[in-house]
Protein backbone atom coordinates (compact mmCIF):
# COMPACT_ATOMS: atom_id res chain seq x y z
CA UNK A 1 0.00 0.00 0.00
CA UNK A 2 0.83 3.27 -0.91
CA UNK A 3 -1.02 5.22 1.98
CA UNK A 4 -0.68 3.09 5.04
CA UNK A 5 -2.25 3.11 8.50
CA UNK A 6 0.49 3.85 10.89
CA UNK A 7 -0.37 4.02 14.45
CA UNK A 8 2.97 3.36 15.68
CA UNK A 9 5.33 6.07 14.02
CA UNK A 10 6.01 9.34 16.16
CA UNK A 11 5.88 13.05 14.94
CA UNK A 12 9.44 12.21 15.94
CA UNK A 13 10.30 9.50 13.65
CA UNK A 14 8.59 11.92 10.51
CA UNK A 15 10.73 14.92 10.52
CA UNK A 16 12.77 17.19 13.20
CA UNK A 17 10.87 19.94 12.47
CA UNK A 18 11.32 22.06 15.82
CA UNK A 19 15.12 21.77 15.71
CA UNK A 20 15.06 22.75 11.82
CA UNK A 21 13.05 25.79 12.11
CA UNK A 22 14.84 26.87 15.29
CA UNK A 23 18.21 26.66 13.72
CA UNK A 24 16.48 28.60 10.49
CA UNK A 25 15.01 31.29 12.46
CA UNK A 26 18.43 31.72 14.20
CA UNK A 27 20.11 32.38 11.42
CA UNK A 28 17.67 34.50 9.20
CA UNK A 29 17.66 36.87 12.47
CA UNK A 30 21.46 36.86 12.27
CA UNK A 31 20.67 37.36 8.18
CA UNK A 32 18.20 40.45 9.07
CA UNK A 33 20.67 42.26 11.79
CA UNK A 34 23.61 42.66 9.48
CA UNK A 35 21.50 43.59 6.27
CA UNK A 36 17.82 44.22 6.82
CA UNK A 37 16.50 43.56 3.66
CA UNK A 38 13.15 45.15 2.96
CA UNK A 39 12.05 42.10 0.53
CA UNK A 40 12.73 38.63 0.87
CA UNK A 41 15.74 37.35 -1.54
CA UNK A 42 15.76 34.03 -3.32
CA UNK A 43 18.87 32.50 -1.33
CA UNK A 44 17.35 33.18 2.32
CA UNK A 45 15.20 30.41 3.50
CA UNK A 46 11.45 32.58 4.33
CA UNK A 47 10.81 33.34 8.22
CA UNK A 48 8.25 30.78 10.30
CA UNK A 49 4.88 31.55 10.25
CA UNK A 50 2.05 31.38 12.90
CA UNK A 51 1.96 27.76 14.77
CA UNK A 52 -0.67 25.53 13.76
CA UNK A 53 -1.45 22.91 15.37
CA UNK A 54 -2.87 20.01 14.24
CA UNK A 55 -3.37 16.18 15.17
CA UNK A 56 -0.90 13.52 12.68
CA UNK A 57 -3.38 11.24 10.67
CA UNK A 58 -2.75 7.92 11.38
CA UNK A 59 -3.96 6.64 7.98
CA UNK A 60 -3.00 9.37 5.23
CA UNK A 61 0.69 9.08 5.33
CA UNK A 62 3.30 7.84 2.75
CA UNK A 63 6.87 6.20 3.45
CA UNK A 64 9.07 8.69 1.44
CA UNK A 65 10.80 11.68 3.11
CA UNK A 66 9.81 14.55 3.39
CA UNK A 67 11.12 17.47 1.59
CA UNK A 68 12.51 20.12 3.59
CA UNK A 69 10.68 23.26 4.50
CA UNK A 70 12.98 25.84 2.55
CA UNK A 71 12.49 23.86 -0.47
CA UNK A 72 8.83 23.75 -0.37
CA UNK A 73 8.82 27.61 0.39
CA UNK A 74 11.26 28.44 -2.45
CA UNK A 75 10.78 26.81 -5.65
CA UNK A 76 7.38 27.10 -6.11
CA UNK A 77 4.63 27.59 -9.02
CA UNK A 78 2.39 30.16 -8.28
CA UNK A 79 1.87 32.14 -11.69
CA UNK A 80 -0.28 35.19 -9.93
CA UNK A 81 3.04 36.11 -8.77
CA UNK A 82 5.25 35.46 -11.36
CA UNK A 83 6.53 32.53 -13.81
CA UNK A 84 9.71 31.49 -12.77
CA UNK A 85 10.34 28.99 -9.64
CA UNK A 86 11.65 32.18 -7.17
CA UNK A 87 9.48 34.61 -7.58
CA UNK A 88 6.80 33.33 -5.55
CA UNK A 89 9.07 33.68 -2.61
CA UNK A 90 10.53 37.20 -3.87
CA UNK A 91 7.32 38.66 -3.78
CA UNK A 92 4.95 36.93 -1.59
CA UNK A 93 5.62 39.82 0.96
CA UNK A 94 2.79 41.84 -1.56
CA UNK A 95 -0.17 38.91 -0.12
CA UNK A 96 -2.19 39.96 2.23
CA UNK A 97 -3.88 37.02 4.27
CA UNK A 98 -5.80 38.60 6.38
CA UNK A 99 -8.31 39.35 6.40
CA UNK A 100 -10.29 37.21 4.01
CA UNK A 101 -13.16 35.72 3.30
CA UNK A 102 -14.62 32.86 0.72
CA UNK A 103 -17.52 32.94 -0.58
CA UNK A 104 -19.63 29.75 -0.97
CA UNK A 105 -22.78 29.54 -3.69
CA UNK A 106 -24.38 28.30 -6.37
CA UNK A 107 -26.17 25.21 -6.42
CA UNK A 108 -25.89 24.48 -2.42
CA UNK A 109 -29.17 25.02 0.26
CA UNK A 110 -26.82 27.49 2.22
CA UNK A 111 -24.53 29.57 0.22
CA UNK A 112 -22.77 31.93 2.76
CA UNK A 113 -19.42 34.08 2.88
CA UNK A 114 -17.01 32.50 5.99
CA UNK A 115 -14.47 34.51 7.29
CA UNK A 116 -10.62 32.51 6.93
CA UNK A 117 -10.76 32.64 10.78
CA UNK A 118 -14.77 31.18 11.18
CA UNK A 119 -13.63 28.53 8.22
CA UNK A 120 -10.75 27.02 10.38
CA UNK A 121 -12.54 26.59 13.40
CA UNK A 122 -15.49 24.16 11.42
CA UNK A 123 -13.78 21.06 11.70
CA UNK A 124 -10.96 19.41 13.37
CA UNK A 125 -7.75 19.82 11.62
CA UNK A 126 -5.45 16.88 11.11
CA UNK A 127 -1.79 16.61 9.45
CA UNK A 128 -1.43 14.77 6.50
CA UNK A 129 2.11 13.62 4.60
CA UNK A 130 0.97 13.77 1.04
CA UNK A 131 3.23 13.43 -2.59
CA UNK A 132 2.44 16.55 -5.28
CA UNK A 133 3.43 16.08 -8.54
CA UNK A 134 3.99 18.63 -10.72
CA UNK A 135 3.73 19.01 -14.97
CA UNK A 136 6.54 19.94 -15.11
CA UNK A 137 8.06 16.88 -13.96
CA UNK A 138 9.25 17.91 -10.56
CA UNK A 139 7.51 16.28 -6.66
CA UNK A 140 7.86 16.76 -3.45
CA UNK A 141 6.42 15.42 -0.05
CA UNK A 142 4.73 17.80 2.36
CA UNK A 143 3.00 17.48 5.80
CA UNK A 144 -0.11 19.66 5.25
CA UNK A 145 -2.73 20.90 7.60
CA UNK A 146 -6.16 20.75 6.77
CA UNK A 147 -9.61 18.88 6.91
CA UNK A 148 -11.48 16.86 4.54
CA UNK A 149 -12.89 19.09 1.73
CA UNK A 150 -15.89 17.04 1.87
CA UNK A 151 -16.30 17.99 5.46
CA UNK A 152 -16.90 21.67 4.25
CA UNK A 153 -19.32 20.53 1.04
CA UNK A 154 -21.45 18.47 3.27
CA UNK A 155 -22.28 21.39 5.37
CA UNK A 156 -23.22 23.54 2.23
CA UNK A 157 -25.66 20.74 1.26
CA UNK A 158 -25.45 20.83 -2.64
CA UNK A 159 -28.51 20.85 -4.82
CA UNK A 160 -29.21 17.63 -7.19
CA UNK A 161 -28.10 20.03 -9.83
CA UNK A 162 -24.58 20.10 -8.57
CA UNK A 163 -22.57 18.31 -10.53
CA UNK A 164 -19.20 20.44 -10.48
CA UNK A 165 -17.24 22.54 -8.15
CA UNK A 166 -15.26 25.56 -9.45
CA UNK A 167 -12.48 27.12 -7.38
CA UNK A 168 -11.29 30.70 -7.93
CA UNK A 169 -8.49 31.98 -6.78
CA UNK A 170 -8.21 35.93 -5.85
CA UNK A 171 -7.95 38.54 -8.45
CA UNK A 172 -5.84 41.70 -7.12
CA UNK A 173 -2.66 42.96 -9.16
CA UNK A 174 -1.89 44.72 -6.53
CA UNK A 175 -0.96 41.80 -4.32
CA UNK A 176 0.12 39.26 -7.36
CA UNK A 177 2.09 40.98 -10.00
CA UNK A 178 1.44 38.26 -12.58
CA UNK A 179 -2.11 39.42 -13.26
CA UNK A 180 -0.58 42.44 -14.47
CA UNK A 181 -1.24 42.77 -17.92
CA UNK A 182 1.94 42.24 -19.74
CA UNK A 183 4.18 41.43 -17.04
CA UNK A 184 6.19 38.69 -16.55
CA UNK A 185 4.74 37.23 -19.94
CA UNK A 186 1.05 36.36 -18.13
CA UNK A 187 -0.39 38.31 -20.24
CA UNK A 188 -2.25 35.16 -21.97
CA UNK A 189 -3.68 33.61 -18.98
CA UNK A 190 -7.29 34.86 -18.53
CA UNK A 191 -7.54 35.92 -14.73
CA UNK A 192 -8.44 35.64 -12.18
CA UNK A 193 -7.61 31.76 -11.92
CA UNK A 194 -10.30 29.21 -12.03
CA UNK A 195 -9.91 25.76 -11.39
CA UNK A 196 -12.55 22.62 -10.87
CA UNK A 197 -13.21 19.32 -9.69
CA UNK A 198 -16.45 16.86 -10.35
CA UNK A 199 -18.42 16.67 -7.50
CA UNK A 200 -17.67 13.03 -6.83
CA UNK A 201 -14.13 13.90 -6.88
CA UNK A 202 -14.20 17.22 -4.71
CA UNK A 203 -15.83 14.58 -2.16
CA UNK A 204 -13.03 11.95 -2.52
CA UNK A 205 -12.13 11.76 1.54
CA UNK A 206 -8.00 12.40 -0.17
CA UNK A 207 -9.17 16.17 -1.36
CA UNK A 208 -8.08 18.21 1.36
CA UNK A 209 -8.74 22.17 2.69
CA UNK A 210 -5.64 23.02 3.57
CA UNK A 211 -4.95 26.05 5.64
CA UNK A 212 -1.12 25.20 6.78
CA UNK A 213 2.07 22.70 6.18
CA UNK A 214 4.90 21.62 8.62
CA UNK A 215 3.22 23.16 11.71
CA UNK A 216 2.53 26.50 10.85
CA UNK A 217 -0.01 28.23 8.40
CA UNK A 218 0.18 28.03 4.82
CA UNK A 219 3.53 30.67 4.01
CA UNK A 220 2.26 33.02 1.43
CA UNK A 221 3.91 31.46 -1.75
CA UNK A 222 2.80 28.24 -0.77
CA UNK A 223 -1.65 29.66 -1.26
CA UNK A 224 -2.42 31.42 2.02
CA UNK A 225 -4.77 31.54 3.74
CA UNK A 226 -6.54 28.58 2.29
CA UNK A 227 -6.10 26.42 -0.78
CA UNK A 228 -6.84 22.75 -1.86
CA UNK A 229 -4.56 19.83 -2.64
CA UNK A 230 -5.81 17.05 -4.44
CA UNK A 231 -2.42 14.33 -4.14
CA UNK A 232 -3.30 12.27 -7.25
CA UNK A 233 -3.64 15.14 -9.28
CA UNK A 234 -1.43 17.41 -10.69
CA UNK A 235 -0.08 20.16 -8.58
CA UNK A 236 -1.71 23.23 -10.95
CA UNK A 237 -5.23 21.47 -10.03
CA UNK A 238 -4.63 22.53 -6.46
CA UNK A 239 -6.44 25.82 -6.34
CA UNK A 240 -4.68 28.37 -4.21
CA UNK A 241 -5.68 31.61 -2.65
CA UNK A 242 -9.24 30.97 -2.83
CA UNK A 243 -11.43 33.23 -2.50
CA UNK A 244 -14.86 31.41 -4.11
CA UNK A 245 -15.89 27.96 -4.30
CA UNK A 246 -19.24 27.72 -6.39
CA UNK A 247 -20.82 24.69 -7.34
CA UNK A 248 -22.40 24.15 -10.97
CA UNK A 249 -23.79 22.11 -13.36
CA UNK A 250 -22.17 22.22 -16.31
CA UNK A 251 -18.18 21.79 -16.28
CA UNK A 252 -16.06 24.38 -15.62
CA UNK A 253 -13.81 26.00 -18.16
CA UNK A 254 -10.12 26.26 -16.44
CA UNK A 255 -7.54 28.62 -16.48
CA UNK A 256 -5.02 26.26 -18.08
CA UNK A 257 -7.71 24.60 -20.32
CA UNK A 258 -8.64 28.09 -21.85
CA UNK A 259 -4.61 28.90 -22.17
CA UNK A 260 -3.55 25.54 -24.15
CA UNK A 261 -6.07 22.89 -24.06
CA UNK A 262 -4.23 20.47 -25.98
CA UNK A 263 -1.76 20.40 -22.90
CA UNK A 264 -3.82 20.85 -19.91
CA UNK A 265 -6.89 18.97 -19.74
CA UNK A 266 -9.69 19.18 -17.20
CA UNK A 267 -8.80 16.45 -15.37
CA UNK A 268 -4.89 15.87 -15.19
CA UNK A 269 -4.98 13.11 -12.95
CA UNK A 270 -0.94 12.03 -13.09
CA UNK A 271 -0.62 9.27 -15.80
CA UNK A 272 2.48 8.44 -16.92
CA UNK A 273 1.34 7.26 -20.15
CA UNK A 274 0.24 10.59 -21.38
CA UNK A 275 3.08 12.70 -22.08
CA UNK A 276 2.57 16.45 -22.35
CA UNK A 277 3.23 18.03 -25.44
CA UNK A 278 6.97 19.28 -24.85
CA UNK A 279 8.06 16.61 -22.71
CA UNK A 280 7.73 12.67 -20.82
CA UNK A 281 5.67 12.44 -18.00
CA UNK A 282 6.98 9.03 -17.54
CA UNK A 283 10.13 10.14 -14.95
CA UNK A 284 10.12 12.51 -12.35
CA UNK A 285 13.13 14.45 -10.07
CA UNK A 286 11.87 14.34 -6.43
CA UNK A 287 13.09 18.46 -4.87
CA UNK A 288 16.52 17.60 -2.96
CA UNK A 289 17.59 14.51 -5.42
CA UNK A 290 19.58 14.20 -8.21
CA UNK A 291 18.21 10.91 -9.78
CA UNK A 292 14.91 10.33 -11.57
CA UNK A 293 12.24 8.28 -10.84
CA UNK A 294 9.70 6.21 -12.18
CA UNK A 295 6.20 8.16 -12.18
CA UNK A 296 3.44 6.00 -10.33
CA UNK A 297 -0.25 5.65 -11.77
CA UNK A 298 -2.56 8.84 -10.03
CA UNK A 299 0.93 10.00 -8.52
CA UNK A 300 0.74 6.34 -6.19
CA UNK A 301 -3.03 6.65 -5.26
CA UNK A 302 -4.56 4.28 -7.52
CA UNK A 303 -6.07 2.41 -4.70
CA UNK A 304 -7.52 5.04 -3.79
CA UNK A 305 -9.41 6.54 -6.84
CA UNK A 306 -8.81 4.57 -9.47
CA UNK A 307 -12.69 3.97 -9.43
CA UNK A 308 -13.33 7.46 -9.43
CA UNK A 309 -12.93 6.89 -14.07
CA UNK A 310 -14.00 3.45 -13.74
CA UNK A 311 -14.34 2.76 -18.25
CA UNK A 312 -13.18 6.30 -18.63
CA UNK A 313 -10.37 6.66 -21.64
CA UNK A 314 -7.87 8.18 -19.55
CA UNK A 315 -5.97 9.21 -22.46
CA UNK A 316 -8.41 11.23 -24.33
CA UNK A 317 -9.43 12.63 -20.71
CA UNK A 318 -6.22 13.72 -20.02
Amino acid sequence: MLIKQAPDIAPSEITDYQLYLNRRSFLIGMAALALAPTVPTAAAAPPAGAPLPASRSERYTVDDPLTSFENITTYNNFWEFGSNKDDPSRLAYLLKPRPWTIQIDGHVARPRRYDIEELLRLFPLEERVYRLRCVEGWSMVIPWIGYPLASLIKRVEPTSKARFVEFTTLHDPTQFPGQRKGLFNLSSLDWPYVEGLRLDEALHPLALLTFGLYGQVLPNQDGAPVRIVLPWKYGFKSAKSIVRIRFVSEQPKTTWEKAAPNEYGFYSNVNPAVDHPRWSQGTERRIGEFRRRKTLMFNGYADQVASLYAGMDLQRNF
